[in-house]
């Protein structure tokens, strides 16, 4: 997927553009497009909101959109998206052991 964007980009003379700046920024306007489909709803709306197709594929658009920056990004820096993640949940594993397993009891706000 990291080629095909790089390569979508490519072709059409976007890569100047394709800055870690310029794409995070993008992603972070994608991803508030994301949240805005939430915005009002209440939680049990919010949870069915792939029921109705129109609402599906707004939503399913704007997750492309986040990962397709998501991906970009980590392209332009070399960061390998997958290893990036499992080093993450390793990390959190030991920070957010699972209760009454041996361990510290920590919180996010540690």
């Amino acid at each position: 997927m990291q080629r095909r964007l790089a390569a979508f980009a490519a072709a059409r003379g976007w890569e100047p553009y394709h800055t870690p700046k310029n794409l995070a920024v993008a992603l972070s306007v994608e991803a508030a497009e994301l949240v805005e489909i939430f915005q009002w709803l209440t939680p049990e709306q919010s949870a069915r909101i792939m029921e109705k197709p129109e609402d599906a594929h707004r939503v399913a658009d704007e997750v492309a959109d986040v990962l397709a920056y998501l991906l970009q990004f980590c392209e332009v820096l070399g960061v390998d998206v997958l290893d990036a993640l499992a080093a993450k949940i390793e990390r959190n594993e030991l920070r957010f052991p699972v209760p009454g397993s041996s361990g510290p009891d920590r919180h996010s706000s540690e």
